[in-house]
């Protein structure tokens, strides 16, 4: 599942933009602050980061360059009011994938983020015996059939699909799928998991490892 952090301090425009992103069916965590950004960054992978450079604790641009130098190499698009050449320049020199002056049309934020998370390294198709998900065009087809998905549906789907064979526990589902306020007990995944399988239809391809996990691949 694709994943970005929105790091601003309006927050009024940080719950617009990530109701925007999680529209586009991402699954979005917010900070406020550069160090909630720099403990998030280091602990989990994301996809892109948005990052608001005047934060109540310093500039973004800052941060972004001291972990370039750490090797964490996550496309980062910087929101400025501060729009010079030299502002420009400064963002990119430090490690910055974009740059967008504020005001902006939140619509053209969202298509910067989804273009990014496609230069991240993945792969656009991923496939499995007679299942085929495409991430840049949302589709999935079994069989050649196109299935419809609901964005939550398509996201398990496509990280069992990285992980083909391999056993994955609904934790990590949630960890990767839902955004860090799920409760980790809730049955999300498992109704998530059974619309599914109703949808993929003959033959079980997603297998129930009773109290683990699933697994997607051969019986």
């Amino acid at each position: 599942m694709t994943r970005v952090m929105v790091v601003e301090d309006d927050e009024n425009l940080r719950v617009a933009v990530s109701a925007l992103l999680r529209a586009e069916g991402l699954v979005v965590d917010v900070a406020g602050d550069l160090a909630t950004a720099s403990a998030a960054a280091t602990g989990a992978r994301y996809d892109c980061v948005v990052f608001d450079r005047m934060l109540p604790d310093g500039d973004a641009v800052d941060l972004v360059h001291r972990l370039r130098q750490r090797g964490w190499d996550t496309p980062v698009l910087f929101l400025t009011a501060r729009n010079s050449l030299a502002d420009r320049m400064a963002g990119f020199e430090h490690g910055g994938d974009d740059y967008l002056d504020k005001p902006f049309a939140v619509a053209e934020l969202t298509e910067r983020v989804v273009n990014l998370c496609r230069t991240a390294g993945q792969p656009t198709v991923l496939s499995h015996a007679d299942l085929v998900l495409d991430r840049a065009r949302r589709q999935v087809r079994r069989a050649g059939v196109l299935l419809t998905l609901t964005h939550k549906e398509f996201a398990v789907l496509e990280h069992l699909l990285t992980n083909v064979e391999r056993l994955v526990d609904r934790s990590e589902l949630i960890e990767h799928c839902w955004d860090t306020s799920t409760d980790p007990m809730s049955n999300v995944v498992d109704v998530t998991v059974r619309r599914i399988r109703r949808k993929l239809h003959e033959p079980e391809i997603i297998h129930t490892v009773r109290g683990l996990g699933y697994r997607l691949g051969a019986a």
